[in-house]
C-alpha cells in the first residue's frame, strides 16, 4: 500500500469512528472539527491531506512549522498546540490561525501586543492533572480569572478551553472533570463555548464529553 493509500484508509476509519461517537451521544459531526497533528510528518504527508480536502493542521514546533507553512497554499488553517515559549509567540502569532495552549495571562499580553489585523484565535489550556499545572495548563481553581483577564485585551478572541487527559488514571474520569469545567465556563463565558479536546487513544471519548475539536495525529499519519 502506497502512502496515499495508507493515509486515505486511514483517514476514512478516523472519520468513520468520529461519526459512529457522534451518534451515540446525539451529536451532529458539524460541530466537530479535526485537526491533523503533522508534528515532525514530511511535507510530502501535509500535500497528501491537502488533496483529501483536509485544511486544519496542528503543529507543535515554531522553527518546523514555519518551514511547512511557506511551502503550503494559504488557505491552510495552522493550530500551534505545543507548550509556549515566550521567545517563540510572536513568531507563532504571524502563521498560526489559532492557538490552543495558552495557559498565563503573559502569552496573551504578547500576543495582544502584535496589533494583528485579525484577533488571534486562543484556547486556555486547563490542567486535569494532579498536581494541576505539572504539564503545563492553568490550574482549574484560577481559570476563570485568566479568562476575565484575556477576554479584556484587545487582538485576541476566545473559543473556548483545551485540555490533555493526564497520563495516569482513569480518561473518563478526567473528561467527566473537564465537562463540568467546560460547562461552568460556557455559563460565564458566552462567547467561548469551544472545546479543544481529544487525541488519537482518547478522541471517541473526548467526543462524548463534549469536545469540538479534536486533535489527531497517529491515528491518520502513523507513528514516527
Amino acid at each position: 500500500m502506497n502512502r496515499p493509500e495508507q493515509i486515505a484508509e486511514n483517514l476514512k476509519q478516523v472519520n468513520e469512528n468520529i461519526a459512529h461517537a457522534a451518534k451515540n451521544v446525539c451529536r451532529s459531526i458539524d460541530e466537530i472539527s479535526l485537526i491533523v497533528v503533522t508534528k515532525t510528518f514530511p511535507l510530502s504527508d501535509l500535500e497528501i491531506l491537502y488533496e483529501f480536502g483536509l485544511r486544519d493542521f496542528g503543529e507543535n514546533r515554531d522553527q518546523e512549522a514555519v518551514e511547512k507553512v511557506d511551502k503550503l497554499p494559504k488557505d491552510i488553517r495552522w493550530h500551534f498546540q505545543g507548550g509556549i515559549q515566550s521567545n517563540k509567540l510572536k513568531s507563532i502569532a504571524t502563521w498560526a490561525s489559532c492557538i490552543h495552549s495558552v495557559d498565563q495571562l503573559k502569552y496573551a499580553q504578547i500576543i495582544s501586543d502584535q496589533n494583528l489585523a485579525v484577533p488571534k484565535q486562543i484556547f486556555i489550556q486547563v490542567s486535569l492533572d494532579q498536581p494541576p499545572e505539572s504539564r503545563g495548563g492553568v490550574d482549574p481553581a484560577k481559570l476563570f480569572d485568566l479568562a476575565s483577564s484575556i477576554e479584556k485585551l484587545p487582538g485576541t478572541s476566545l473559543q473556548g478551553l483545551m485540555a490533555v487527559a493526564p497520563l495516569t488514571g482513569s480518561v473518563s474520569d478526567s473528561f467527566t472533570r473537564l465537562r463540568a469545567i467546560h460547562d461552568e465556563f460556557r455559563a460565564v463565558h458566552k462567547n467561548a463555548t469551544y472545546l479543544s479536546a481529544g487525541m488519537s487513544g482518547d478522541y471517541e471519548m473526548a467526543i462524548s464529553f463534549g469536545a469540538t475539536h479534536l486533535r489527531i495525529g497517529s491515528s491518520i499519519l502513523g507513528n514516527r
